[in-house]
């Protein structure tokens, strides 16, 4: 597949052949759905707690006698009827995380980088070398290959000076092609890869990394 290539100024010096896996259907699709779910419910803590009445301090005591007050019969004020009182059916502690296949997880990340390609949302650059290490160099090199839309900067592994002139940028992610997911290639507006971080895409793409 034939994408374009940006020169390390920012100006569109071509396109080059990268072997980034091709799919004629939907093959794949419900894949990167599944996948996408399972990191986000990987990602959630599960701590929320909330105490039933039995748990809540105090209530021991009926709160007034059962007849003649004209009150409402109540025979602990941590009833879940009360301010303050136990929750019914409330959030307790749990695991939400989910079980991926392997071939699953190949397969939607597969996905996921065909369709970014053949959308034009992958933009590929010579390198990133970035001198001086300022972020105004950095945000005019970056905003000329992509002029607007949050963005995820990927390179095999990023120098010193490119990090420092990249990371306070707004809207702008730094992260190496070997721990890229399938969440991150389908966030983004747009993605700019080197042609280091695009080999080592492809290469897991094709299954020599998992």
């Amino acid at each position: 597949m034939k994408l374009k290539v940006f020169s390390n100024e920012g100006g569109e010096s071509g396109e080059s052949e990268f072997d980034i896996p091709v799919f004629e259907d939907s093959k794949g699709v419900q894949a990167v759905k599944e996948v996408i779910v399972a990191q986000a419910a990987n990602g959630r803590q599960g701590s929320a707690n909330t105490k039933t009445r039995g748990e809540v301090r105090g209530g021991g005591k009926k709160p007034w006698r059962q007849k003649g007050t004209g009150r409402a019969r109540a025979g602990s004020s941590r009833s879940p009827i009360w301010v303050g009182g136990g929750i019914v059916f409330g959030p307790k502690p749990r695991d939400y995380s989910k079980k991926i296949n392997k071939k699953v997880r190949q397969l939607a990340f597969c996905r996921a980088l065909f369709e970014r390609a053949e959308d034009g949302s992958l933009l590929i650059v010579d390198s990133l070398d970035i001198a001086p290490a300022k972020t105004s160099v950095a945000n005019s090199l970056i905003r000329g290959i992509a002029p607007e839309g949050n963005l995820l900067i990927v390179d095999a592994s990023f120098s010193d000076t490119s990090m420092l002139a990249i990371r306070n940028l707004r809207g702008v992610v730094l992260e190496e092609a070997a721990i890229v997911s399938v969440t991150d290639l389908c966030d983004f507006a747009k993605i700019i890869i080197t042609r280091k971080g695009m080999d080592v895409l492809v290469e897991r793409a094709k299954g020599g990394s998992k």
